[in-house]
């Protein structure tokens, strides 16, 4: 199969993932049941992910396929954010809100 940007995009927030949590291609395989070339073919976007791996991978990782598919969290994982945040007082929210505006600004992202 041809890697095309899709593929190669989830391919990279694949690898980012796996790596944020400690694995390597070969546990992240063992986890889901294929072999270390499958997951090295899907960072690469060489392959594209079965939808049943999608969901062992997903759980693995403990990721959603919203992101994994379109980079983009789901809304539980946007609520997770939401009750870290709830628990801050005035002065910590201001500093995380200070903080997440520079990087949108980095990213060449509205700040609003």
């Amino acid at each position: 199969m041809a890697t095309t940007k899709f593929h190669w995009d989830m391919g990279e927030r694949i690898a980012q993932r796996r790596k944020a949590a400690g694995l390597t291609q070969e546990q992240l395989a063992e986890r889901i049941d294929v072999s270390t070339q499958t997951i090295s073919y899907i960072e690469t976007g060489r392959n594209a992910i079965r939808p049943e791996n999608l969901a062992k991978l997903c759980e693995a990782l403990d990721v959603s396929a919203d992101f994994i598919l379109f980079g983009r969290p789901s809304p539980a994982e946007t609520n997770r954010i939401a009750k870290k945040l709830e628990g801050l007082d005035a002065k910590e929210t201001e500093a995380v809100e200070a903080i997440l505006d520079k990087c949108l600004l980095l990213a060449g992202k509205p700040v609003t």
